[in-house]
């Protein structure tokens, strides 16, 4: 076998097939399967189950027009690629130098920024997940940190205000203050879209699995939605294995797009932008974790309800009250 294959076995079917990886994730080799009618027959059936989603990564700074720009040339890379979705980090459109500048750019969703990317969904004809946008709060004081998402005809569907707040002295690196200047949300939020139904988060959520345990056991998540912005720090430390949790104890698909590399003199995020499968393989992943590009991978329905099928954890899962009462 080549150096640069492995072998993944499917957990629906116990099926071995050699994957490449390239810069756009893993991807089966169709070259190794025998042309038979029936193969064909499978991937058409497979294709018709499966729909494509793009991870964004980008290197966000205090410039709207700057960042705008960037995030209009991975969109078209994604509509290129086939996607139906394009995911972009926490605080793609502003990354402020000093704390609280980011409140001074804060505005409501119907205003010119959002506006904007409503209008470069509709142009491109593809939907947008917008993680951690500075949204207008409830004084002057405070900001949102919203995930927004926008279908392919520039509609915001669905906002999602960030629950949990990174209010923390990373170790070995600076202190971060969220809730200084922004308010936390309250409330739990799916959406349904072409690619799925989408468990909405940001960031620092990552941390506390009951949110997302909600989002696929009580509002039906079939992917979750991670933007974020990771320190260098805790990045290296916890980010991949945190997502793979995730995918793995909810059994959905993960989209996680990360900002990358220097920002300012004071900011530095981690980046490795990944797309994670319900079993917790990692199904997409740029090549070069600081770089500015998309990943783009297969939603596969069936797999989801292959992993769902055979490892029934939905109902093995007791429920909140078993442990209100149990022995400790």
């Amino acid at each position: 076998m080549p150096s640069n294959l492995l072998r993944l076995t499917l957990p629906s079917n116990g099926l071995t097939r050699p994957i490449r990886f390239c810069h756009q994730g893993f991807h089966p080799i169709r070259s190794h399967f025998p042309r038979t009618i029936a193969a064909d027959s499978d991937s058409a059936m497979a294709a018709a189950n499966s729909v494509r989603v793009a991870a964004a990564q980008m290197t966000s700074i205090n410039d709207l027009a700057a960042n705008f720009a960037t995030c209009s040339q991975l969109v078209k890379e994604a509509a290129s690629s086939g996607a139906k979705l394009v995911c972009f980090p926490e605080t793609f459109s502003y990354l402020a130098v000093k704390d609280g500048e980011a409140l001074k750019i804060a505005e409501d969703l119907d205003g010119p920024i959002m506006q904007r990317y409503c209008s470069l969904a509709r142009e491109s004809n593809i939907w947008l997940s917008l993680g951690g946008f500075q949204e207008k709060g409830p004084d002057d004081s405070h900001m949102y940190n919203t995930h927004v998402v926008i279908d392919d005809a520039g509609n915001i569907r669905s906002t999602y205000r960030k629950i949990h707040l990174f209010n923390v002295d990373v170790p070995g690196g600076r202190s971060y203050n969220e809730g200084k200047f922004t308010e936390a949300g309250k409330d739990v939020v799916a959406v349904d879209s072409p690619v799925g139904r989408l468990g909405l988060s940001v960031c620092y959520d990552l941390r506390f699995p009951e949110l997302y345990q909600k989002l696929r056991f009580q509002y039906d998540a079939q992917i979750l939605l991670v933007p974020s912005a990771f320190t260098a720090v805790t990045g290296q430390a916890h980010w991949e294995i945190l997502l793979r949790a995730r995918a793995i104890e909810t059994q959905c698909y993960v989209i996680a797009s990360a900002q990358a590399g220097k920002h300012n003199q004071n900011r530095e995020s981690y980046g490795d932008t990944l797309i994670i499968d319900p079993w917790g393989t990692v199904v997409g992943r740029l090549p070069d974790r600081l770089s500015t590009g998309i990943t783009v991978a297969d939603i596969d329905f069936s797999l989801i309800d292959s992993v769902r099928a055979n490892m029934p954890i939905a109902e093995h899962r007791k429920p909140i009250d078993f442990w209100k009462s149990a022995s400790l």
